[in-house]
């Protein structure tokens, strides 16, 4: 490959062997090591581009079981996480953010289920107001591994959301969108009526078997997602 070795250029070459059938459907394909060998670079490189050719359905991977091109690939529909403010500003109005908390505590039952944590580890609790034109339009409620985001990560000018995006890789997580009805906490901090429908994302991210984050977003009333497929 010419330029310089990234995930992304040994990704683009092991599409490009998967599309024209030098790696066939069935068949494995080499190992890592040996990628890393015949490209010029670290494993974790090779690792990384067939991880996300795994997720995207054009590869299998199997514990002890090697690499393999599938036989029937399903394509997998895959979910970015998107930046709160540049959702704000994609929507022609002016972005602007309040941390209302940030403190270090136990997390409740739930976000510890949900993040496999043993016991009550303390996370990191960081609470925020993103607007857009000066009017509430999504609270964020997350708790974060301070091995990731420790003390000396400031969320008082960029957002825990707009931090973690930038600065780091997860391998994997889950989703689940929901309506809920405002109660009076969210009422006060959205302005919105009690009762009113809202729109809610739950969200966890890990770094291989290492929990990143666990977050919950919840949206003005008249919130619209679009997305592709």
């Amino acid at each position: 490959m010419d330029g310089p070795v990234t995930w992304q250029s040994v990704r683009a070459e092991a599409l490009r062997r998967i599309h024209t059938r030098e790696w066939p459907p069935g068949g494995q394909i080499p190992n890592e090591a040996d990628l890393a060998a015949e490209f010029g670079c670290a494993r974790a490189t090779v690792n990384r581009a067939l991880r996300d050719l795994a997720t995207s359905g054009y590869l299998e991977r199997r514990r002890k079981g090697g690499t393999r091109v599938p036989l029937t690939p399903v394509r997998k529909a895959t979910f970015e996480i998107a930046i709160i403010r540049q959702d704000v500003e994609g929507r022609g109005q002016h972005y602007d953010y309040r941390l209302l908390a940030d403190r270090l505590a136990p997390p409740p039952l739930a976000v510890r289920d949900a993040l496999r944590l043993p016991g009550a580890t303390p996370l990191r609790m960081v609470r925020a107001l993103h607007l857009a034109d000066d009017a509430p339009f999504c609270l964020e409620e997350r708790w974060i591994n301070p091995t990731f985001a420790g003390p000396e990560v400031r969320f008082d000018t960029i957002s825990a959301n707009e931090w973690l995006v930038r600065n780091l890789a997860f391998s994997g997580g889950g989703f689940a969108f929901y309506a809920t009805p405002a109660d009076a906490s969210l009422a006060e901090v959205l302005m919105c009526d009690r009762g009113a429908a809202l729109f809610a994302i739950d969200r966890t991210t890990f770094s291989d078997a290492e929990p990143i984050t666990a977050v919950t977003l919840t949206y003005a009333p008249g919130y619209r997602m679009v997305t592709r497929i």
